[in-house]
């Protein structure tokens, strides 16, 4: 285990176990048996389109088959455990998280939250600019990134409660607390993160912001928020009942036209994972190829496509989700706002954010939300508007992220 930051914090109300990844050999050789003897669709004139309008096409599929035959797990396994890596047992469950400690007395905890098709590896790339940046003496915060209930080395959800997002973030402030940081910590969420982000903001004391990077789905923003404060940067919500026909930049009408075509190509997963969990649950985790389709797809459409998503970081996530059999039991988030409602609850007087509320705009998110939409729901002390970016923000812009979150939490954090 990597020794460098690993140190927990003497204030820690209770001290978290060690953690490595270490996935068997058997494990790894039936992986490739399975992934060999998998058979692909004949090729059909939705599967020739190399834009994927109708999907994925034939030929991306059959290649990234064979370099998944090929994919060196023992080299994934070696970066993941570069990074201190711990576990908690909250409510009967294994909840593994990946840890940056300083040393510095003063230093602020922010938490990362991942969403779906995620986990904690979109945000190692931040962790290294961090680490590369500062010595565990002169680090100014304790950054961690569980991994949600359902999600890889966590365990969950049980399998005889129905789960949500609030006993997500139920764990995530326990998680937290334990580490001695009850008395104040800031959380960045994306995607079913941010959701997590807005209840912990709204729900826990100790949660003083929070920031995300993904879609909170149909409340498109991202987050960062806390007990006092959040930021986002995906809300995902339609056009609030309070906005009038105001209108909007044409930056904000390019984005418009973004959240049109996700709405309308690219949300049948959505309808799937909320309306038929287990379906869907048992066809993809029967076959690692299924799973690289069903995952791939959003690694592909969601991004930036500026700025694509490298094959070999898709098949990292892929082969992480396979062996921790992720994906049946990470998706149990989406019945949650399922049937719609006619007003989006974060648009409702119980979960608006009266903390400080920050959000980043990155332009290419599956539903980028227009500043007046974002405000409606939470107390806005924070913008950034970046030119390009989309869903996956930690992978695509590390940097850019990072500036922001450091930007927010030394703007709303009080001063000593």
């Amino acid at each position: 285990m990597a020794s460098k930051f690993s140190t927990v914090p003497s204030s820690a109300e209770i001290a978290p176990s060690p953690f490595t990844v270490s996935i068997s050999d058997e494990q790894i050789d039936e992986f490739r048996t399975l992934v060999k003897l998998s058979k692909l669709a004949p090729p059909t004139y939705e599967g020739s389109h190399a834009d994927r309008r109708l999907g994925l096409s034939t030929e991306w599929l059959v290649n990234a088959k064979e370099e998944l035959q090929k994919f060196d797990w023992r080299a994934t396994e070696k970066y993941i455990n570069d990074f201190p890596q711990f576990t908690y047992e909250i409510e009967g469950l294994p909840i593994h998280f990946v840890a940056l400690f300083s040393e510095r007395e003063d230093a602020k905890p922010i938490a990362f939250l991942h969403g779906w098709p995620g986990s904690f590896l979109e945000f190692l790339p931040l962790l290294s600019l961090f680490r590369e940046k500062y010595e565990p003496s002169t680090l100014p915060y304790h950054l961690i990134i569980p991994s949600l209930p359902g999600y890889t080395f966590s365990g969950g959800p049980p399998v005889d409660t129905d789960w949500s997002c609030h006993d997500m973030a139920r764990v995530v402030n326990q998680l937290m607390i334990n580490l001695g940081f009850g008395t104040g910590y800031v959380v960045q969420g994306g995607d079913v993160g941010s959701r997590v982000a807005r209840y912990l903001a709204i729900q826990y004391d100790a949660c003083k912001g929070s920031c995300s990077l993904y879609v909170e789905i149909f409340t498109l923003a991202y987050n960062l928020a806390a007990t006092h404060m959040r930021l986002v940067n995906f809300v995902g919500i339609t056009k609030p009942p309070s906005i009038g026909d105001e209108k909007l930049s044409p930056f904000e009408e390019e984005g418009q036209k973004r959240a049109e075509w996700f709405g309308t190509y690219g949300s049948a997963y959505y309808l799937m994972h909320a309306t038929r969990p287990s379906t869907i649950g048992h066809i993809v985790a029967t076959n690692p190829v299924a799973l690289l389709a069903w995952i791939g797809e959003k690694f592909l459409d969601w991004p930036d496509n500026s700025n694509p998503i490298p094959l070999q970081t898709i098949l990292k996530e892929v082969t992480l989700y396979w062996f921790t059999e992720t994906f049946p039991r990470s998706i149990y988030s989406y019945r949650e706002l399922y049937p719609r409602t006619a007003v989006h609850p974060s648009l409702t007087p119980e979960w608006y954010i009266h903390k400080p509320f920050g959000f980043s705009y990155f332009p290419q998110e599956i539903m980028p939300s227009p500043r007046s939409w974002v405000e409606a729901t939470g107390n806005v002390v924070y913008w950034k508007t970046h030119q390009e970016g989309g869903h996956f923000a930690a992978l695509e812009h590390p940097q850019a992220l990072a500036d922001d979150i450091v930007e927010f939490v030394e703007q709303v954090w009080p001063s000593s």
